[in-house]
């Protein structure tokens, strides 16, 4: 077996003898102020057959504290839900009651977003 480096990003292949590899180095985005945080609450149906989800986009922070809200989000309102693409997706219709949570956790400048 041959030994790969699997952390080596774009890179195919080198026929330069001092070749050294230099990992790009990961931004980690600061997490701003939960009152400075514009969060918007939707309803999305797009390509999920139907179902509603209650999505929550607009977060500015690194990916742990993302999926720290998400996990509270999930907790309190006792459904599945997933966290991608610095987004939060729970699943179901729970708008106003994701909008109270967030509003009640300090995220002061939190918006709905969408008709209904």
């Amino acid at each position: 077996m041959s030994k790969k480096n699997k952390n080596w990003v774009n890179v195919v292949y080198s026929t330069n003898p001092n070749f050294n590899y230099e990992e790009e180095a990961t931004e980690q985005t600061e997490t701003l102020a939960k009152n400075v945080q514009r969060l918007y609450v939707s309803i999305d149906r797009k390509q999920r057959a139907g179902k509603e989800v209650t999505l929550i986009e607009g977060f500015i922070g690194n990916e742990e504290d993302l999926k720290e809200l998400g996990k509270l989000v999930k907790t309190k309102c006792g459904v599945g839900g997933t966290v991608k693409e610095n987004e939060i997706l729970i699943q179901g219709n729970f708008r106003d009651k994701v909008f109270d949570l967030l509003l009640k956790e300090g995220y002061s400048q939190t918006k709905k977003k969408g008709g209904n």
